[in-house]
């Protein structure tokens, strides 16, 4: 079974370029984030006749996640738990049975986090509370759980071009880099650096001064996976391919192939 993430940067912007991707990379399971469009907007249709179910959790105009899968939903939780004013779309969350068990999926987009000296900074770290929280208690049921989505946080180093450039920024601060060290500590794995320690290994590219033409990139798109998910994880493949075509989003899938 092929589980991919990817941050779309706008369904409507990337429908083409989204249909063009499901047919030519065929996964299993989707996970779209920054869809930005609220449900009843979202082109469910265009999906549908590819042959795929679909869930969305959205929001007018930014943020908004989906998951599109081949199988049906046994269930589908819309909203990350544990705090009650939190309006902006980010999780979803479903189970889906396969031939040989049942899969927990997340679509998750995490916040940016910047300007770190506004408000937006503490949502996060807030934000990746709650998710070390609500991840605590599904590594209970024992289960293959997937968190994929777009973390807004590069983890180390070697995964950016330069790490000086990002120092300060919300994406690489100790306080954001510790709460994702904190998940992995959980007992979740790192799918792309379970099974490949290849330099320059990035899934996003700035539109500006040539980031993409330069490999000026950083890897902010995970799959996190429970031990029972990591157990049957056979490969990982960053689809680059998909950021040289015409009008792409900045970031590129990342495909996680498991043996379900």
């Amino acid at each position: 079974m092929k589980i991919a993430t990817w941050n779309i940067n706008g369904v409507k912007a990337r429908l083409q370029t989204a249909k063009d991707w499901l047919e030519q990379s065929k996964p299993d399971i989707a996970c779209f984030q920054e869809i930005k469009s609220i449900d009843e907007n979202f082109p469910r249709e265009e999906f549908e006749a590819l042959g795929y179910n679909v869930v969305t959790h959205g929001q007018k105009s930014f943020n908004g996640v989906a998951i599109l899968s081949r199988l049906p939903f046994d269930e589908v939780t819309r909203g990350l738990p544990g705090d009650d004013t939190d309006e902006q779309a980010r999780f979803i969350e479903c189970v889906i049975s396969t031939q040989s068990s049942a899969v927990r999926v997340v679509s998750l987009y995490l916040p940016n986090g910047n300007p770190v000296d506004t408000p937006k900074f503490p949502y996060k770290l807030g934000w990746m509370d709650r998710l070390e929280n609500w991840a605590r208690e599904r590594l209970a049921f024992e289960e293959p759980l997937i968190l994929a989505g777009d973390y807004n946080v590069i983890p180390m180093p070697e995964d950016c071009h330069d790490p000086k450039v990002w120092e300060g920024d919300a994406l690489y601060r100790p306080e954001s880099r510790s709460a994702f060290r904190r998940l992995c500590n959980l007992g979740f794995t790192d799918a792309l650096r379970a099974t490949s320690d290849a330099p320059k290994t990035y899934t996003f590219w700035d539109y500006q001064a040539g980031a993409w033409q330069k490999n000026n990139g950083i890897r902010i798109d995970h799959l996190m996976c429970s031990p029972e998910a990591a157990n049957k994880l056979v490969s990982v493949d960053v689809e680059k391919y998909v950021r040289a075509w015409e009008k792409p989003s900045d970031h590129v899938p990342v495909a996680g192939e498991f043996a379900f």
